[in-house]
């Protein structure tokens, strides 16, 4: 059990860091950049409009679309641009000890 405190306590220090430099963000536009290049934002936006006219404008909330697409959208994501992300995240994390 307290493998699984020292790990969020792990990802918080992390995130903090990233946050703190400006990295995250540099690493965000990173990520947007390459799910553009890759057709993944069109795919999604595909996605939610045919769920939305499944379901019909006035039957669904953002927040039921937004459940709907998330795991889809988290599938879709290139197995390139993991591993990209997390090589920069590395990068990062190894320039900082």
């Amino acid at each position: 059990m307290a493998d699984v405190g020292l790990n969020a306590q792990v990802k918080t220090e992390i995130n903090q860091k990233l946050v703190e430099t400006g990295e995250k963000e540099k690493l965000k536009e990173m990520l947007r950049k390459r799910l553009t290049e890759c057709g993944w934002r069109d795919q999604m936006k595909e996605y939610a409009k045919a769920r939305i006219h499944e379901r019909g404008i006035s039957q669904i909330t953002v927040d039921e679309l937004v459940n709907d697409i998330t795991p889809r959208g988290r599938d879709l994501v290139p197995d390139i641009a993991k591993r990209e992300l997390l090589a920069e995240i590395k990068d990062f994390l190894s320039n900082q000890s």
